[in-house]
């Protein structure tokens, strides 16, 4: 199933190009455009909030679908094929899906999550690996690829779903065409029920930890729950478990983590996504010896709390949580119609109505009734759900250093069997085979083929660059006669100015009745020793407590009274200097008549939180550590990116520190201080309060309508007026500029004073790799908007067939950042080193020299306003126009970038590849791989080398 996800979109009838899922990416104002498969379903999603584009995919979608070419080649390149060294006639596994898997199974998070669901079905196909066994994959044969596409991917057997404001007619009309050539196809493709267990069952697996880790295990008790069909008891059980494990307050979750069993939850929590629901609860980071410890206490908690009851503050606080994000709706950056697809899959897709799956206001009141007709009702479905459910499984995921070497020995096993039953001349087959798929991979399509995907032209662009509404708040004590609040529109905004106290900004957008309000902090004039503990100063102002109530209580208090309160902290390069613009974030919402109640806890937390509890702290510290290495294989590209950005950008030498290796370093350190020298910690702690959270760094920023604007106003007031005015007591470390970290990262990224290493290693137990190059193009003082046109190309044609197709990893891209004239080239889950690194340095030749069609830089062109023109929630938009203004990233400046864009020509190609072959002198790369893979890769690093193990 995840090798045909692929291949479908590697041509078909009607557009028999060899990947036109690369040209939609091309050419394509799309906000989704990718397919996911899952352990009974295979989604094939296309979103777009231009009309003719979203035809246009449907129409491409619709025909990889139902009428893929699925050559035998398409078979060999995403699945798996055999290569033969020439030489030595030494047989390896490549394909695309058995690299991605690769991956998966060098994280060994993931790898819990999936064997803990596993666990539950282990008589159905839900008990094997949907992604892939990359043990497995090589037994699938080309013949068994296609009758499975034969069987399953006929319109009997979808479920076709559309969301927007098109016209329904046309919808119908278009889906008729495609459905009548079918006639009706009786289709059994779900997986039977799991017979249910008569007795807990207990399983221990192997992951690889590296000879120098401190061994930690993963432990969960899983179980298998109610079906479908019943959506109140569904709207109860999701309560249930946020009650349970929603937040650091949540009872099971809280004795889980004050235990100091583990150091972060482990298990994949509520799952509706199978035909069986599931629940999954644990820890990371267990001493092996105590893995069963884990066990009993969730058993005991849960027990308790079937016996005694749950606190009420903890059940409304949890009520009223879920009540909020189901009416709000905010999917980020992920079109909302998908995530409504997806929820109502969790009942169509077993015989249920979708559409009762997704009217959620029934089964809420209805729960809000029960509760108060009941006060037990939770405590009665943990008995019912946990405690007295045979049908569980407890999995433990033990460390181990030989674990990759058994499977490597038994991937070899299967090589040297395989070896040794072909002949000479099937030998030769499998190498003209290999050849054959080279030269197909090396071959472009025809401008035939190509012209027979839909594109739009540039007449389909604004050309015009969207202006966020933003005007300036005066939080003053007297409005403007008239009641007026808010002046000054955009050009307001992106005037270039003195960041002063109290500063305020506010974005009119339709947000369905919700405040959104972000108090941000410049942290710009902390010293750098105390920079890595802004990334934690959100949840210890959060999650620790303050002088009025417990750390629980507060929590409890925002639960009942907001929408969510979450924080960040953002180093950003500025437009016009290369200095960063560094913000602490408090970011909140809530509904208009709880806007009193939300300044009550912003106050309290800003002016009142403790620090001194060195237990909660180190809890908190050792979660986020936890968390940071859980990230090492999943993020790999983005930790490689960020390592070698941090070396040449201030802004991102700060964001290393706050979110990278560095943080990460410093975490472990910070976890083993806490317990040596706790005075010196609480100091520092308390230092950056100092530093930071004074009136004098305050931004507000508020994105609502302007009747609710105009009710929130005193509170606001309220909030700034709490603040102290002035950094008083600062230690001497804090209060110069002079000594602030911006002055080192500035030095430490100058090109001129400081030598940096021409490559650096991280090094870990993995299967796969990462690998990195940064070129800096200084040279050009104005990066053109154009470039980017280029670099869409790149990526959409050297780097894809070089990189994945070719190379067999599971992506490879570039990114350049214009602000701060830096490239990255990149990859994924990438077998490859050495190769990789020489695509890179061919980048450039590549650019100088190659002819690109005017159709193509017009598709690119489109696919670049689409990429800048995100899909952006209300919320995100206000946020992002205070960033633009604190980034000096004018609509002037974003005007001109599109000009530049839209008048992409093939000069811009020749220059990118000029000022990348110069920029060659000046890279750096970066590797995140296994030791034995990156020593055999040595020779292809360039000198000075530094290796960096992250055992």
């Amino acid at each position: 199933a995840h090798i045909l996800e692929h291949s479908v979109l590697c041509g078909s009838r009607k557009y028999p190009v060899k990947e036109p899922f690369v040209e939609l990416m091309k050419g394509s104002l799309n906000t989704f455009l990718n397919a996911m498969t899952y352990p009974d379903k295979t989604c094939y999603p296309v979103a777009s909030t231009n009309l003719k584009d979203f035809y246009n995919l449907v129409d491409v979608y619709l025909d990889a679908v139902f009428y893929p070419n699925l050559t035998e080649y398409t078979f060999l390149q995403e699945g798996w094929h055999y290569e033969v060294d020439p030489q030595t006639k030494e047989f390896s596994y490549k394909g695309v899906v058995f690299n991605e898997m690769k991956g998966a199974y060098s994280d060994p998070e993931d790898m819990h999550d999936d064997l803990c669901r596993r666990s539950l079905y282990p008589d159905t196909s839900y008990g094997l690996d949907s992604g892939g066994d990359p043990l497995e994959i090589p037994t699938l044969s080309y013949q068994e690829f296609l009758d499975f596409h034969k069987k399953y991917y006929h319109p009997s057997n979808s479920f076709i779903f559309f969301y927007g404001d098109d016209d329904p007619e046309r919808r119908l009309a278009l889906m008729e065409e495609w459905l009548a050539p079918f006639g009706l196809a009786s289709i059994d493709s779900l997986p039977q029920a799991q017979m249910r267990f008569d007795e807990p069952r207990y399983i221990e697996y192997m992951y690889q930890a590296g000879e120098q880790d401190q061994p930690k295990a993963y432990a969960a008790v899983n179980w298998a729950l109610r079906g479908h069909g019943n959506v109140l008891h569904a709207m109860q059980a999701s309560i249930l478990f946020h009650i349970l494990t929603g937040t650091s307050a949540s009872p099971l979750r809280k004795a889980l983590i004050e235990s100091g069993l583990g150091e972060d939850l482990a298990g994949f929590g509520y799952s509706e996504e199978l035909l069986q629901t599931a629940f999954s609860v644990g820890l990371k980071g267990v001493e092996p010896t105590n893995v069963r410890e884990v066990e009993k206490l969730i058993f005991s908690t849960l027990e308790a709390l079937a016996r005694e009851g749950i606190e009420k503050d903890a059940i409304e606080a949890s009520l009223n949580t879920i009540e909020f994000a189901l009416r709000e709706k905010n999917t980020g950056r992920y079109p909302r119609g998908l995530a409504v697809m997806l929820e109502a899959l969790n009942e169509w897709l077993y015989n249920q109505d979708p559409i009762e799956a997704l009217a959620f206001a029934g089964p809420l009141e209805k729960t809000k009734k029960a509760y108060a007709d009941n006060p037990r009702l939770f405590s009665e479905l943990i008995d019912e759900l946990l405690v007295g459910n045979t049908h569980r499984t407890t999995v433990v995921l033990l460390p181990s250093p030989d674990a990759n070497k058994a499977r490597e020995e038994a991937e070899k096993a299967m090589l040297d069997k395989a070896r040794m039953a072909f002949s000479d001349a099937e030998l030769a087959q499998i190498m003209r085979a290999t050849d054959e798929l080279r030269r197909l991979q090396d071959t472009p399509d025809s401008p035939e083929a190509l012209a027979t995907i839909p594109v739009l032209s540039l007449e389909d662009i604004p050309k015009e660059a969207p202006v966020l509404p933003s005007e300036l708040l005066l939080l003053t004590e007297t409005p403007q006669e008239g009641g007026t609040v808010a002046q000054g529109k955009q050009s307001a905004m992106d005037a270039r100015r003195s960041e002063t106290a109290s500063s305020a900004f506010y974005h009119e957008l339709a947000t369905g009745g919700i405040v959104y309000l972000d108090l941000g902090f410049s942290f710009a004039k902390l010293e750098s020793r105390l920079l890595p503990y802004v990334s934690l100063l959100g949840r210890l102002l959060l999650e620790m407590g303050t002088d009025k109530e417990s750390y629980v209580q507060l929590i409890q208090r925002i639960g009942i009274n907001t929408g969510g309160i979450r924080s960040t902290s953002v180093s950003a390069s500025r437009w016009d200097s290369r200095e960063p613009s560094p913000w602490f974030f408090l970011r909140a919402k809530a509904l208009p008549e709880k806007a009193e109640s939300l300044a009550d806890i912003l106050i309290d937390i800003l002016t009142g939180a403790r620090f001194d509890n060195p237990e909660r702290l180190r809890q908190i510290v050792l979660e986020e550590k936890a968390q940071a290495e859980a990230m090492l294989v999943p993020a790999a590209t983005r930790m490689v990116s960020l390592r070698l950005r941090s070396r040449f950008n201030p802004a991102d030498w700060a964001s290393e520190r706050l979110y990278g290796i560095e943080h990460l370093f410093f975490l472990r350190s910070l976890a083993q201080k806490i317990e040596s020298d706790w005075p010196s910690v609480l100091a520092d702690i308390e230092d950056v309060r100092r530093a930071i959270l004074v009136r004098d760094n305050l931004i507000v920023n508020v994105t609502t309508d302007r009747a609710t604007l105009n009710s929130c106003i005193p509170a606001l007031r309220r909030i700034v007026k709490a603040l102290s005015p002035e950094r008083a007591h600062v230690t001497s470390g804090t209060r110069s500029a002079r000594n602030s970290w911006i002055h080192e990262a500035i030095s430490a990224c100058d090109p001129a004073s400081v030598s940096k290493p021409a490559a650096e290693t991280l090094e870990l137990p993995a299967q796969v790799n990462s690998v990195g190059m940064i070129l800096p193009l200084w040279n050009s003082k104005a990066p053109a908007g154009a470039w980017l046109v280029v670099t869409k190309f790149l990526d959409t044609t050297y780097l894809w067939e070089q990189v994945r197709v070719i190379g067999g990893a599971y992506g490879g891209y570039s990114n350049l950042d214009l602000a701060s004239g830096l490239l990255l080239l990149l990859s994924y889950r990438d077998p490859n080193i050495e190769r990789t690194l020489d695509v890179y340095r061919n980048v450039a030749a590549f650019l100088k020299t190659c002819s690109v069609p005017p159709e193509e830089i017009q598709k690119s062109i489109i696919g670049t306003i689409g990429d800048i023109d995100a899909y952006q929630l209300p919320d995100a938009k206000g946020f992002n126009a205070l960033m633009n203004t604190l980034t000096g990233y004018t609509q002037e400046a974003r005007q001109q970038i599109r000009d530049s864009i839209l008048a992409a020509s093939p000069d811009d190609f020749r220059h990118l590849g000029a000022l990348i072959e110069e920029a060659l002198g000046t890279s750096m790369t970066g590797v995140l791989g296994a030791p034995d893979r990156i020593e055999q890769a040595l020779h292809a690093l360039p000198a000075p080398l530094e290796r960096l193990s992250m055992y």
